[in-house]
């Protein structure tokens, strides 16, 4: 059986729904962007251009729900099925966009460049449990209008894995988009087999910018995959409560859905966000507080509920460094995400909320992923009746390190972690060197780099990528880009 966690029951995951259609068919959203109103205005939406504000209908929000896919997958750069987003699945992936690194070397945080990206993205191909990669982390030694796309283009020069990522600006799109292009040839074949998600990003309260609406009609139409991260903060621009902000939240996505199904039904989506409460004492909103973790459970079911793919920011800290602090809330984090069955789980990697990346943390959450994937296996009996002969042989050989039961099962019921997680005892772990946790992250880290293979990436391919990267900075008024080691 598989174990689960919920927070909401049916009964209220409906009335939360009804409110949040509610309130968009009273309160309305604010959409700065004028081709998103006026397709909405076609539709039957009371549209004010002036205010740039429209009014959503029930039967639109219904119409949308039902044309929104169910589940889609993602493949890598070679084709490869990687992610089925459906049901209980669950994926994780780096936490993205960051601003800073967390130095493996040094300890210190500081700004990234292209080195510590590429570093990011060898790192994450060698990671098995972490499914996907993200453009993790702005880096500083490009200018500002063309950092979106120069990390997607790093990522997927170096990492096969599919991408989580998303532009900051409407001009960003087109380049982003060839890219992915580059690597499947058509168009018909990056809809057939989706590349990256995009993040679109709902401003709270109740309003869509001209950047992340445009992102969304644009990715809609090619068929990208996006995943709302609505955010709204408990008790600052959202309601204290956790159910008034799930009533917001879910007003907020659904808002997304119905541009989305709109501008091209079918459209694949992740019902996702970005929420978290506020600390008053700090003013900060702590991605590792219980009800943020709770507040993503949650609407997670009101997705499920809802029939659609989901995703959440969580499995991450608010610390600021490799401590008991990180390892606790990122924990915590994954294992509640993974029981409530998000599909799509970014948080590895993250600590000082959502703000820094740090390879050593992505080894550790590595382990951790794994750590929630055999617990979602559940107690199965594996030739567990009768009991009777198995404990007959305990008790005659005292012991059943060898026997033919132990070594049927012991590795489908046991998993062993690799070096990260230390479970020698103490003499042992003397002879060894002692080495703390920080330590032996970074030995990892270091061994993880050194046996990094080069991305099977056709080589046309990696060329075409290269000469779009070159032309786009150019266009900005970058004439070289930096030297990749």
């Amino acid at each position: 059986m598989r174990p689960t966690v919920r927070f909401l029951n049916d009964e209220l995951i409906k009335q939360i729904i009804d409110e949040a259609v509610n309130v968009l068919g009273r309160l309305g959203v604010e959409i700065h962007n004028k081709e998103v109103l006026s397709l909405l205005s076609d539709y039957g939406c009371k549209v004010d251009m002036d205010r740039f504000h429209a009014v959503l209908t029930e039967e639109n929000i219904q119409k949308a729900l039902e044309t929104a896919p169910k589940s889609f997958k993602l493949y890598d750069v070679l084709g490869n099925e990687t992610h089925n987003l459906a049901g209980q699945n669950v994926y994780y992936t780096p936490g993205s966009t960051a601003l800073n690194i967390l130095d493996y070397k040094t300890g210190d945080m500081r700004k990234a460049d292209t080195a510590d990206f590429i570093d990011f993205s060898k790192l994450i191909s060698r990671l098995e449990h972490i499914a996907s990669s993200s453009t993790a982390f702005i880096t500083s030694d490009v200018c500002e209008m063309i950092s979106d796309s120069y990390r997607l283009f790093l990522s997927l020069l170096y990492c096969e894995k599919p991408v989580v990522t998303g532009a900051f600006t409407i001009e960003s799109f087109d380049v982003m988009k060839d890219f992915q292009l580059a690597v499947r040839g058509t168009e018909e074949a990056l809809e057939e087999k989706p590349l990256t998600i995009f993040s679109c990003c709902p401003t709270s309260p109740l309003k869509w910018s001209e950047v992340t609406s445009q992102n969304l009609l644009d990715c809609s139409r090619y068929h990208i995959p996006v995943e709302f991260i609505a955010m709204p903060l408990s008790g600052f621009i959202a309601p204290v409560t956790l159910t008034g902000t799930l009533i917001q939240h879910t007003a907020e996505t659904l808002s997304g859905i119905v541009i989305s199904q709109l501008a091209c039904p079918g459209a694949p989506i992740l019902y996702g966000g970005s929420p978290a409460v506020f600390d008053v004492r700090y003013e900060t909103p702590p991605m590792g507080a219980v009800e943020t973790m709770m507040i993503d459970c949650a609407y997670n079911e009101i997705g499920k509920y809802l029939n659609l793919p989901t995703q959440a920011y969580i499995s991450m800290s608010d610390a600021k460094q490799l401590d008991a602090q990180a390892g606790l809330e990122s924990g915590m984090g994954a294992t509640l995400a993974a029981l409530a069955g998000i599909n799509s789980i970014s948080g590895p990697g993250m600590i000082d909320f959502e703000s820094c990346q740090s390879l050593e943390k992505l080894v550790l959450d590595n382990e951790i992923c794994r750590m929630t994937y055999r617990m979602l296996e559940g107690i199965t009996p594996r030739e567990d009746f009768p009991a009777v002969p198995i404990l007959q042989e305990l008790l005659r050989e005292k012991h059943l390190l060898i026997s033919e039961h132990t070594l049927r099962h012991r590795d489908k019921e046991i998993w062993f972690p690799g070096p990260a997680i230390d479970r020698a005892n103490r003499e042992r772990w003397k002879q060894q060197g002692a080495k703390n946790l920080a330590r032996r992250l970074h030995d990892e880290v270091d061994k993880l780099l050194k046996s990094y293979q080069p991305s099977r990436l056709p080589e046309t391919a990696k060329n075409d990528l290269t000469k779009l990267m070159d032309k786009e900075a150019r266009r900005h008024g970058q004439d070289r880009l930096p030297e990749r080691p």
